[in-house]
């Protein structure tokens, strides 16, 4: 219940935050877009250090710790009405997302003694889609009220779903007792390795490429269907309901299905492929005359979206965990955090900056990008895992 409401609450962030901070500032897309990124960036030190505090004292005050700030974070929204009260309020918003997802995980796997620990992390990734996906779908609601109030009540009620969260996790969820003795996870040593591990930093430079294509539907897909292409702002919601409604009902049969014909790389390939396909189409809107036309395209442009999303995430999440030596993989865990958090950082500037540019740019340079991260995949896999991915590839892999 903890994670969805989490979950929940991260879905409303991007696309609300965004557009909101538009409505309630007179700040341009350009300067929105760098100063989120720049409160990103500010967080994008805390997954290391934070699974080192998660061993001294234990995952679950980690937890609730992390979802106070972001009820933190979201209660500031509504004192925002300048470049400095953006800033600070956005801070306080990423700092929690990184504290709560640097920590939740390892909170997870306590809760999975004597069962399969992959069952345990698949329903959590589940959990986690389903929710992010109700959130925008909410935020998509909002965006068609185009009303400052509804954004504020939105903003309020964000935040008290995150105080309830914390209390969920501190009144029913058991702490497990700390091991003692042992190498820990978050070692000097297991740091230094990781820092020495070539191809395991390449794929999280490349799952970076991969998660702005992720992160990019919420940043993009409200200001570019609104303000680029004069779109009725409930459609945004629609979109966002139907990508929801794919990935929650069809992850597992497209992940069985492509683990048959390709290995883990190549099902990440294929991702990169599908988005680099959506990027496209989804310029081509800008061709299309405003009305029923338009927005029933859009709407099939999103099940690229969601397809590439189903085809990447669950083989990025095995491939991650598969190549991370045995008793270190707390640190590696925590170190592809970065990809998701470099993503989350660098997307919002990358859309604000060229989407001043030219509507249409964005999803030229996130496409390539898309296509970058596809062509570069294959070789790390195999440097990666040896043999053993070119046996879990089928015949066309």
């Amino acid at each position: 219940m903890a994670l969805a409401i989490d979950a929940i609450g991260t879905g409303l962030y991007l696309p609300l935050s965004m557009v909101y901070f538009l409505t309630v500032t007179d700040l341009s897309e350009t300067r929105v877009g760098l100063l989120l990124t720049a409160a990103m960036a500010c967080s994008l030190l805390l997954p290391l250090l934070v699974g080192r505090i998660v061993d001294r004292v234990g995952p679950r005050p980690v937890v609730i710790a992390g979802q106070l700030i972001q009820a933190t974070g979201f209660f500031l929204y509504l004192g925002v009405n300048g470049p400095v009260s953006l800033f600070l309020a956005a801070l306080a918003e990423a700092v929690g997302l990184r504290v709560y997802w640097s920590s939740v995980f390892t909170l997870i796997a306590e809760q999975a003694d004597g069962e399969a620990k992959d069952q345990w992390f698949a329903r959590a990734g589940m959990i986690r889609a389903a929710g992010t996906g109700a959130g925008t779908v909410l935020a998509g609601v909002l965006l068609g009220l185009a009303s400052e109030q509804a954004y504020r009540g939105m903003v309020l009620a964000n935040a008290v779903s995150f105080v309830a969260a914390a209390l969920i996790v501190g009144l029913f969820v058991r702490g497990a007792p700390r091991p003692a003795g042992g190498p820990g996870g978050q070692s000097p040593d297991a740091v230094r390795q990781l820092l020495r591990n070539r191809p395991y930093l390449g794929l999280i430079g490349v799952n970076v490429l991969f998660n702005i294509c992720t992160v990019f539907l919420a940043v993009a897909i409200p200001v570019y269907v609104i303000r680029g292409l004069h779109a009725p702002g409930w459609a945004v919601g629609v979109f966002f309901t139907i990508t929801t409604a794919v990935v929650a009902t069809c992850t597992a049969e497209v992940t069985r299905r492509a683990r048959r014909r390709t290995s883990r790389g190549g099902a990440m390939a294929w991702g990169g492929r599908l988005w680099a396909a959506w990027c496209a189409a989804a310029a081509l809107a800008v061709l299309l005359p405003r009305g029923p036309l338009l927005v029933g395209y859009l709407a099939l442009v999103m099940l690229l979206w969601a397809t590439a999303e189903m085809m990447h995430g669950p083989a990025s999440n095995a491939l991650s965990a598969d190549a991370a030596p045995e008793g270190m993989r707390g640190t590696y865990l925590a170190a592809f955090q970065y990809s998701f958090a470099t993503a989350d950082m660098v997307t919002p500037a990358l859309f604000g900056v060229l989407y001043g540019v030219h509507r249409v740019l964005p999803w030229v340079a996130v496409g390539c990008l898309a296509l970058l991260a596809s062509v570069a995949i294959r070789p790390l896999e195999r440097r990666l895992t040896g043999d053993t991915a070119r046996a879990a590839a089928g015949p066309h892999g």
